[in-house]
């Protein structure tokens, strides 16, 4: 039976997780994402990344994308792997905190070069600052459906180290299908064993559009009660540690899909859209998103 949500928060991403991925953009270029992106009803947006500049340069300018912002009303996030980044964060006047881990040993050794346990432990003292300064932490499980090295996940591995980052202080797990190798089938499979043993309100879901089964995926999440999505505008983004990935499901695409369902989700669509042929204007590149491109044309 279906049990679908009344209303869907979206957790916009695109001006971290798909900037990162693409070209570098100009500072004023981010400011003016985030505020179009406000302007479109979005009131959870990952603003940047306090990582090292040597490993990310398109988040290099992070604290002054930040510091450029007066979002009173936005839930401004960014992703902080280490004390370092969570202090700079804060100092910023970022709210909340996003750190990340995987599924698979194999990614996690490529991605941030330690395994899943030393991951889990490195993120204590970013906790204890989190929780000192009363910011909310997000935590990232990367390749839930699949790895570019170990191909299937077992959904054991994803709801030990779910359990692991909940019970270290995260209020919410996102689910990442950082290659996009998901079914519906494989959703149901993996959030049927997850809320069995964590409530629904502490999972939202991350799907990569690769195969073409994001929004499908989705669809399968939903119907399972997640309420939580995250995605990012005009398909923003991909993996640069998983060969061939493309970008985050489109927000445009998730909001007409929600649309089409009844869901209640408070964005204004066109708008919406309008943020996402801004940014991709900058980059030089068309939106992936369909809904979006069909907006177009019209």
């Amino acid at each position: 039976m279906s049990v679908f949500p009344q209303k869907v928060r979206i957790v916009e991403v695109g001006a971290r997780d798909g900037l990162q991925n693409e070209k570098a953009v100009t500072t004023a270029d981010k400011v003016a994402l985030i505020n179009a992106l406000a302007a479109a009803g979005l009131k959870d947006i990952e603003a940047g990344a306090f990582v090292s500049p040597k490993w990310v340069p398109q988040m290099a300018d992070s604290a002054d994308v930040i510091s450029a912002l007066n979002l009173p009303d936005v839930n401004l996030s960014a992703l902080t792997p280490n004390l370092k980044g969570a202090q700079a964060a804060h100092a910023a006047g970022i709210k909340e905190f996003a750190i990340f881990t995987a599924a698979s040993e194999s990614f996690c050794q490529k991605n941030i070069n330690c395994s899943i346990e030393q991951s889990i432990e490195r993120f204590s003292d970013v906790m204890e600052f989190a929780k000192a300064h009363n910011i909310k932490v997000r935590g990232y499980v990367s390749c839930v459906l699949g790895c570019p090295y170990e191909d299937e996940i077992d959904p054991q591995a994803v709801l030990y180290v779910s359990q692991k980052l909940l019970a270290l202080g995260c209020y919410e797990i996102s689910l990442g299908d950082t290659i996009g190798v998901g079914t519906a089938k494989k959703v149901t499979e993996l959030l049927t064993l997850l809320l069995q043993h964590i409530d629904k309100s502490q999972l939202a879901v991350h799907f990569h559009d690769t195969y073409g089964q994001a929004l499908t995926n989705i669809y399968a999440a939903l119907n399972l009660g997640i309420a939580t999505v995250d995605a990012a505008v005009a398909g923003l983004g991909g993996c640069p540690y998983a060969k061939g990935a493309s970008g985050n499901v489109a927000t445009e695409d998730v909001v007409y899909l929600l649309q089409g369902l009844g869901i209640e989700h408070a964005i204004d669509l066109q708008r919406l859209s309008d943020a996402g042929w801004q940014i991709t204007k900058a980059l030089g590149k068309q939106p992936v998103s369909k809904v979006s491109i069909a907006l177009q044309a019209k």
